[in-house]
């Protein structure tokens, strides 16, 4: 444990998020994404919903300020629809940590996949909300 830190970032999470440099793109994907067929670079924390690994990395990580979409979840497929409630919870865990976050952007099924295998890793969480995998884009930390 350390100060400061949220004990839902396991060790090999921080040390991800250290390594990841501005412009990198983390996943965090829900428990019914195919995270080891698009990256192999996945880290598992079972059991932690979004919403809280969200407001327990945001505080560590700078969002992408050069980039307007930093914050990109994947649009629902033809003759399916998204609840809006899981993007509202995630919304509302960003903003506790940044009031003046971006909207999130939508993007299609497989661009969010093909995205999935640029980014630098990928966490499956014990989310089960459906579409409820957000990429979060790095930006640069500033030293204080």
């Amino acid at each position: 444990m350390l100060i400061g830190i949220s004990p839902l970032i396991s060790p090999e999470l921080l040390k991800v998020l250290a390594e990841m440099g501005h412009g990198e793109e983390i996943v965090f994907a829900d428990a019914h994404f195919p995270a080891y067929t698009y990256n192999t670079k996945v880290l598992r924390l079972d059991g932690v919903k979004i919403p809280d690994l969200l407001t327990g990395v945001l505080p560590l990580f700078m969002l992408d300020s050069y980039d307007p979409s930093p914050l990109m979840m994947m649009a629902a497929v033809s003759r399916d629809s998204l609840d809006e409630d899981v993007q509202n919870k995630y919304l509302k865990s960003i903003q506790s940590v940044y009031p003046d976050a971006p909207e999130i952007k939508h993007i299609e099924r497989f661009a969010f996949y093909e995205r999935t295998t640029k980014a630098y890793a990928v966490v499956v969480t014990g989310e089960t909300a459906k579409y409820g995998n957000i990429i979060l884009k790095k930006g640069v930390t500033p030293i204080v």
